[in-house]
């Protein structure tokens, strides 16, 4: 019997979306309802999705929120959000497990967001885990979103610095989302020749506004890689020096920083020992030059990205890559403590 499909609607950041999955939990496709955008995996049915979505808003008797079970249809691979204007967006692929097609899908909560399931079977506790599922993320989600606002609380000022090529925030933001968004098309292009790679990208940490490019899990490890996008620029690397046409930058510290942080974040998540490393990804740049490697950060630039990932001795098998992976990809396990903030 094939598998039916639920409907959830989330709301949040200023979004309004019915997300269509499998009962296992493997997303099909979504309906933003705001600007009536619809996506369909490439493998699901794309007739059984939108009529899922449309009887959804046709029953009256729904509240918001709530879960509903439509017509079956196959299953299909898990994805990534993909946008029209992203056709490098990477999709995660998983094999959907086997379920009781008559129970609701476990994980999703009457609200309609993503719940943790209880241990051994028990009942879920009163109080259940809420959390964002950050594999909907699109790569430089949280730089755009900056850029667009700046953009909104002064419009002539950035479209007149834009004309006289004036260096701005709002530029500053738009160029570090692109050069994001780039190094997702690299890492897109990594899963495609070995999907067992995993990527999560514009990773929200603390309350702070700070955030990991992208993580990328995979059988050579854990990598928390820091874009950084300077357009025909000279780089050039020297230990712990980093310099972008003979200005030093903070990039190795801030991405030693970011690799510890997340190591002990997914550390507490999934109780055994996490290592994460550290890369820094020049984008754009004419000329990167490594006079002496860092110890304990790598600099990669975006072209050489997949083949230097590919090389990496691997470590990690197919159990160990999953069980990081579906710690990474909840918003709940990147919420710090006082403690694990930087110190000023």
């Amino acid at each position: 019997m094939e598998p039916k499909l639920t409907v959830t609607r989330w709301r949040r950041y200023g979004k309004d979306r019915l997300y269509v999955s499998t009962v296992d939990g493997v997303r099909v496709g979504w309906h933003d309802l705001v600007s009536g955008e619809m996506h369909v995996g490439a493998t699901a049915d794309r007739d059984a999705v939108v009529a899922a979505t449309a009887h959804w808003r046709e029953s009256a008797s729904l509240t918001a929120g709530e879960v509903m079970v439509t017509q079956p249809v196959a299953a299909a691979p898990a994805i990534a959000e993909p946008t029209s204007d992203d056709p490098l967006a990477a999709v995660q692929l998983r094999e959907p497990a086997a379920v009781d097609v008559g129970k609701p899908p476990e994980g999703i909560g009457p609200s309609g967001r993503q719940t943790s399931p209880a241990v051994g079977g028990e009942e879920p506790a009163a109080a259940v885990e809420d959390w964002e599922d950050l594999a909907l993320r699109r790569a430089g989600a949280e730089a755009r979103e900056q850029a667009v606002a700046l953009r909104q609380a002064a419009p002539v000022r950035t479209f007149v610095a834009r004309v006289l090529g004036v260096h701005t925030d709002e530029r500053a933001w738009r160029v570090g989302a692109d050069g994001e968004e780039k190094v997702a098309g690299q890492l897109a292009k990594l899963i495609k020749r070995d999907p067992r790679w995993r990527v999560l990208h514009a990773i929200p940490v603390g309350d702070r506004g700070s955030d990991i490019d992208h993580l990328v899990i995979g059988p050579g490890a854990v990598y928390s890689l820091n874009a950084k996008h300077h357009r025909g620029a000279k780089v050039w690397v020297g230990g712990n020096t980093f310099m972008v046409n003979g200005q030093r930058q903070p990039y190795l510290r801030n991405s030693r920083h970011e690799a510890e942080r997340a190591s002990k974040l997914l550390t507490g998540a999934t109780g055994r020992p996490v290592v994460v490393t550290g890369v820094v990804v020049p984008v754009g740049a004419d000329e990167l030059v490594i006079k002496q490697a860092p110890t304990d950060v790598h600099v990669v630039s975006r072209m050489r990205l997949v083949k230097w990932l590919q090389a990496r001795p691997e470590v990690l098998d197919a159990t160990a890559i999953e069980a990081v992976y579906e710690a990474a990809r909840r918003s709940t396990t990147w919420q710090t403590t006082k403690a694990d903030r930087p110190q000023s």
